[in-house]
């Protein structure tokens, strides 16, 4: 429906407007009164306009934040976007961190707010990033962490801190390695790769056999693969573009979900 789809973008679009014009009754205005921000995914998420207000305070009113979309898909009330996020940290500091964005959005009284808010990308990655940047990047952790501290408290912090954990590299190999033997049409080498019971939907609800779901992922390509907290998220390519969301079992030696997001 062009009209869902087009109304959906626009509520997902005054999310970066408001960033970017640094309002913070809007953004959080942008959420339902339960709405959360999982941020890095992993991290503890972040529920309610207070907690969403010290998310702002934290990590968005201190900076300049563009969004340079790649792609946007819609799945019933679901808008996923494939994103490089520049984040201007400082004078001296400009972070460029590929991500992931989903939206979940809910119809309140007519207008449609955003209910979760999940962004996957890599917290390990971007220290390294960010470390890279050598005696500039200083003085923006030092105030990076005051604001931490400052909004957050030590909970919070620790909180946050949790987006180190996951399956990283070894989930990624799990997935590459699937992605690798869908592609090819292997199927039985596929399959070893998903746990046992794992659950495969088209969007968030809709299940779909293995098959189906291998042929219609036969030929394609990926680009961004990212790992964040216990899923990793891949960006394909192909005859229809989409996302593939993976949740992995501990350790991420096997899949335990996998959600394909395509229009």
């Amino acid at each position: 429906m062009p009209e869902l789809r087009s109304a959906l973008l626009d509520a997902v679009d005054r999310s970066p407007q408001m960033a970017a014009e640094h309002d913070r009754a809007g953004w959080v205005g942008l959420f339902t009164a339960d709405g959360q921000v999982e941020d890095p995914v992993g991290s503890r998420p972040h529920v309610g306009p207070l907690q969403l207000g010290r998310f702002y305070d934290t990590f968005i009113a201190p900076r300049q934040i563009v969004f340079r979309h790649e792609a946007d898909i819609v799945s019933e009330t679901t808008v996923i976007r494939d994103v490089v996020l520049e984040v201007g940290m400082g004078p001296a500091v400009t972070m460029h961190i590929p991500a992931v964005l989903r939206y979940d959005l809910r119809d309140v009284a007519t207008q449609w707010r955003i209910e979760r808010l999940r962004a996957y990308w890599e917290l390990p990655a971007m220290v390294v990033q960010f470390a890279g940047n050598g005696l500039a990047a200083g003085p923006q952790a030092l105030e990076l962490s005051r604001a931490l501290i400052r909004n957050q408290g030590l909970r919070g912090s620790l909180g946050f801190a949790a987006g180190f954990r996951g399956a990283r590299f070894r989930g990624k190999r799990t997935v590459r390695a699937f992605l690798t033997a869908v592609a090819a049409g292997d199927q039985l080498r596929a399959w070893r790769s998903l746990g046992p019971g794992a659950l495969i939907t088209l969007g968030e609800r809709n299940p779909v056999k293995f098959g189906a779901f291998s042929d219609e992922l036969t030929g394609t390509s990926w680009t961004t693969v990212i790992a964040a907290g216990s899923s990793v998220t891949v960006a394909l390519r192909g005859p229809r573009p989409g996302v593939l969301i993976a949740e992995l079992g501990a350790g991420g030696g096997v899949i335990t979900r996998l959600q394909y997001f395509a229009e």
